[in-house]
Parts: C-alpha cells; structure tokens; sequence
C-alpha cells in the first residue's frame, strides 16, 4: 500500500487525539528504517492500542469496526460457513466468514485493503467480498473459537485410540518399560501422518495457551500430557498408550536427536513458526521404568517482556535497582528457584544498561535470548568451554559490564568478585531462598568476607505470582478465619472466578514479587563478621528492606493477585 495513505492514518490519529505529533514523527523514523505499516509500527512502540488503531482505520475508509467483546465476530449458524473458507486459509491469513447472503460473502479482515487477499477470498468461495475490519488478535482468537481448535485437537487424540496397535514383530514389555521396535519401522511410524499431525497439535495448542513447558510421561497403561501455564501443571486429554514411542520418536526426529539411545538422557532443540512467529522449542528427555519421558521448553521471545517498568517491581523496588545498575562497577545477583524469572529480570536490566558506548559480555547456558547490541556467549562443557574459562577471557576482552549465568563453583565466584572489584560490574544468578542468605552462601562457597563485602551492591531474591484474569476477577471481604492473622490495608480484596478469556482458571499470567537488599555501610560490616542470613535481615528490615512476603501482600493489596497465591510462594520466605 502507498505509504501516503498511512501517513493519512497518523494524521487521523492525532486528530482523534490518540497520539501527538512527535509521536507520529517517531514512528514515522522508525517505519523508515525498519519497514511495515506505520499503524504496526505505532502499535509496537505502544503509543496506541491495537483495536483504537483499528477502529480509526475503519472511519477512514468507511468500513465497520467488528470487535470480539461486543459478540460481532460471531459467525452465522446453519450456513456452512467452515466449508465456505477453510480452516487451513483462514489460520493462514487472518480472516473469518461471518455471514452469506446469496452471492455476498461478509468476511472479517485485519487489513481490508489487501487487493490480492480479496480476490483470492472471491476465486475461493465464488461469492462477491464484503469486508468489515477487527483487530488480528480478535480474528485469531475467533477464528480459533469458530473452526474449533480444541475440539480439533480432542478429535485427534480420540483418533489415536483408533490406529492400529504396534506393528507386528514387535514386542512390548510395559513392565519393563522397554518397548522394542525395528529401527527402521519406528522412523516410517514417526513420520506417519497421525502422529505427525497429533504431534504439531499438542504444540500448537500449548502455545495458543501460553504453555511454558509440555510434559508427556509414559505410565503402565497410560500416557500422561500434561501443561505448564503460569506455574501450574494442568493434565490435558492424552495420546494411546501405543503412541508413546512413535510421538517421541517424531520429537526426537524434530530436535535432532538420536532416537535408537532410549537408556540416557539427552537435550536438543529445534523451532517452530506460528503467523510467522519464531518459537524455540527446547527438549529435553530422561529414561523411567516405563519408557522415555519428553519435556519441551517452549521459549517464545515475542511474549517476553524486557522491561523492567512492566515486570511487576514495586517504585521503591526500582529505584534501588537503577541505583546499583549506574554503578560503575560491583556484583549484582538475582536469587530464587528455578523457573522463578530471574533470567528474564537479567535480561531487561541488561537492556536498559546497553549502549554504544559500553562493552556488555554474557556467558550463558543455554543462552535463552538473543539481545542487540550484547555479546552472549554459550558455554560447551565438552570441549571446555565453562563459565570460568569464559570469564577468564572476558576480562582480556575490555568488557564495562558482565553478565555470568549463574554462579555454580567458587572458581566461577572467585573470578566475578575479583572482576568486581577490578572496575566491572558484574550481575549472576544464586539458587536461595531470600536475599540475606545469599550472603551466607557465597561465604560457603569459599569468598572470603573480606573480599565479599567490599565488591557486593545488590541482592534481588524472586519469585512468581499468577495475576488475575482482569475480565473475571472479583472482589470480596476476606473473613478472619481466611486472613489468619494476616494484616491488610484494604477492606475488599480479589479472588480468582474464571472466564473465557482466562480458560476458567481465574488467573492471566504472572508478575513478580522481589525482596532487594543493598549492601549498605552496616551490611557489609556484618558481611566482615560473618553473620549469619538471620541477623543481616533483621538489619536490612530495619534500614527499609521490603521482604518477598510484604511485597507479596501488595500485590494483594493491589489487587494484582490473590491472598492464597500470595502465600503460596512466599509463606517459606518469611
């Protein structure tokens, strides 16, 4: 499309006072070196909403705006309309039938003006093209709704019941866990195509549902499939137990792996596109008693934010941390569980820090995203390429600030405190459970206090709370047998009720809740006396230091999330 008629589009938005003028020359710049359409672009940069853009659009060219919320992307029922436009086209290219009236097909589309779309839709369905717009994300959401995609993927499996029973010539021995099948015959049923489409469907609905990992666990007569979202682990309708070997064969086969070895375990990786989404799929897969276990990391970079405005960091929590982050040089560490976020926290606060004019060097395992402007560097154990050995070369390499995956020996902790204290700032990862025994743990390690003390800036501990399904959320007076000596600001609070919107779980991703301890004067004095954690948060309490479980409880307060998750997380931290 020219793009004077975008030009056109921004000109509306300040009109419609959705944006200012320097806004629009921003994005303007920013459409010139990065390409696309401008209302996209001003969409990314998040200086308006995706249906306000949409919505102007529409009064533009004079075309009905159709949002999800209002019940217009509903398609009409008893005209066929999945056979019309089939399902394959319209995941592929955002659109959906919503009514025929004789030759006139109305369909919704995210951009109306796609001349080549139409004319393929009218080649189609031999019907004359009447578009209304919406949003991308309503039409994908309806579009799902309309052709089914659960219900598709709940076919799928009820039709693995149904395929024929392990080849013959085969033998299975559940109670040894030790399924035999000719090499040969276990690739032909890899790449059979149920297994291949029940496979693509068990990813592909993970990913529609925010999954951060798929679990599939073989059992006596059973396969368990199972997801993780926002922490918890939800059971989904499994595959046939005789399935088992042929799904993870096909994964195996995906992630490059050797699928004759069933006795070790073994790590791969391979990538996958959704409307040409790149989505990393890490797997990973241990031998038990019944047969081989595959878990998939699902890393999907466009749905993580790298801002630490956005993470859920109370204001004072915050401004400790860009105080340590301007610092010219020290040791920052994040601690918490695994999965708690802390490399997601590293990772936004490197990229508020980069610039052209400092050196950043990460050295990681696995490195889990890729950064502009950052060297990162993936260590390889095998060939002896380790945290430390990297470490050592990064300091021949004028680095300003570096960041250490995690700290796991004191070879490794020994190089970060001397780089440290040498002019470097420094930022890794701790497995405790809070903030002050942190401190301890370095000193187990073997960093001597009087090294320890002089070099460490800031310990954040973390960990990860669901947030409320903003659409369903509802407020309530908690009783005092619910609060249980629990001490709140605010009279009403939230609990989770469950919607559409947030699959009837009540709860709608995740937000952090932090402790920050800054080494101050009297902390590393204690640090000198070796202390124990107990005492050195007795002291940081006292100068201002807000705990995991009183950060948890203003969320609370907040209305963020819910007093049982709150204490769910925390309850052992305070």
């Amino acid at each position: 499309m020219p793009r004077e008629r975008y030009l056109r589009l921004g000109e509306l938005l300040v009109k419609e006072g959705l944006i200012n003028l320097q806004q629009l020359e921003k994005a303007v710049s920013v459409q010139r070196q990065e390409g696309g359409r401008l209302g996209e672009v001003l969409v990314k940069l998040g200086m308006v909403k995706e249906d306000q853009m949409v919505s102007v659009l529409g009064k533009q060219l004079n075309i009905p705006y159709f949002s999800l919320g209002t019940g217009m992307l509903k398609p009409a029922a008893d005209q066929e309309l999945d056979k019309v436009i089939p399902q394959e086209f319209a995941y592929k290219n955002t659109v959906l039938p919503l009514s025929r009236t004789l030759k006139s097909l109305t369909v919704a589309m995210a951009d109306p003006l796609d001349i080549i779309l139409i004319d393929n839709l009218r080649r189609l369905t031999n019907c004359e093209i009447n578009p209304v717009i919406a949003t991308k994300t309503d039409i994908q959401k309806a579009v799902e709704d309309f052709y089914g995609k659960s219900a598709m993927f709940r076919e799928a499996v009820e039709a693995s019941y149904d395929i024929s029973s392990v080849d013959s010539g085969a033998t299975v021995d559940t109670s040894a866990g030790d399924q035999e099948l000719s090499l040969d015959k276990l690739i032909a049923r890899a790449e059979e195509a149920p297994v291949v489409k029940l496979v693509d469907l068990i990813i592909r609905q993970a990913i529609d549902e925010r999954a951060s990992d798929i679990h599939i666990e073989p059992f006596k007569d059973k396969i368990s499939l199972r997801y993780r979202i926002d922490g918890k682990l939800y059971e989904i309708p499994p595959p046939a137990k005789h399935l088992h070997l042929p799904i993870i064969s096909r994964i195996k086969i995906l992630s490059k792996l050797d699928i004759a070895e069933k006795r070790l375990p073994q790590d791969g990786a391979f990538m996958v596109k959704i409307n040409e989404r790149p989505i990393d799929i890490r797997v990973s897969s241990i031998p038990t008693i019944y047969g081989e276990k595959i878990v998939m990391r699902i890393l999907d970079r466009s749905k993580v934010v790298l801002d630490l405005n956005l993470l859920g960091f109370e204001p004072k929590q915050l401004e400790l941390m860009r105080k340590a982050m301007e610092a010219p040089y020290g040791l920052v560490f994040l601690t918490g569980p695994t999965g708690s976020g802390k490399t997601t926290t590293l990772y936004a606060m490197l990229n508020e820090m980069k610039s052209p004019t400092k050196n950043i060097l990460t050295i990681e395992d696995p490195v889990e995203y890729k950064l502009e402007g950052v060297n990162q560097v993936q260590i390889k154990p095998e060939i002896g390429l380790t945290f430390a050995t990297a470490l050592r070369s990064f300091l021949r390499q004028d680095p300003d600030i570096m960041l250490v995956g995690e700290v796991r020996d004191l070879e490794t902790a020994q190089i970060c405190v001397r780089s440290a204290l040498t002019g470097h700032l420094v930022l890794s990862t701790l497995h405790t459970n809070d903030a002050p025994s942190a401190v301890n743990r370095l000193m187990d390690i073997g960093i001597e206090p009087y090294m320890l003390a002089p070099s460490l800036l800031m310990i954040v501990a973390q960990r990860l709370v669901r947030r409320l399904c903003p659409d369903c959320k509802e407020a309530y007076e908690p009783t005092a047998e619910q609060l249980k000596n629990i001490k709140l600001k605010a009279d009403l609070i939230y609990r989770p009720k469950g919607c559409d919107k947030c699959n009837q779980s009540g709860y709608k991703g995740r937000i952090c809740v932090d402790e920050v301890l800054m080494a101050n004067a009297q902390i590393q004095d204690l640090i000198n006396q070796r202390a124990p954690f107990q005492k050195i948060r007795e002291v940081a309490k006292a100068t201002g230091m807000q705990t995991l479980y009183e950060t948890a409880l203003k969320k609370v307060e907040q209305g963020s999330t819910s007093l049982e998750e709150a204490l769910s997380v925390t309850i052992g931290a305070e």
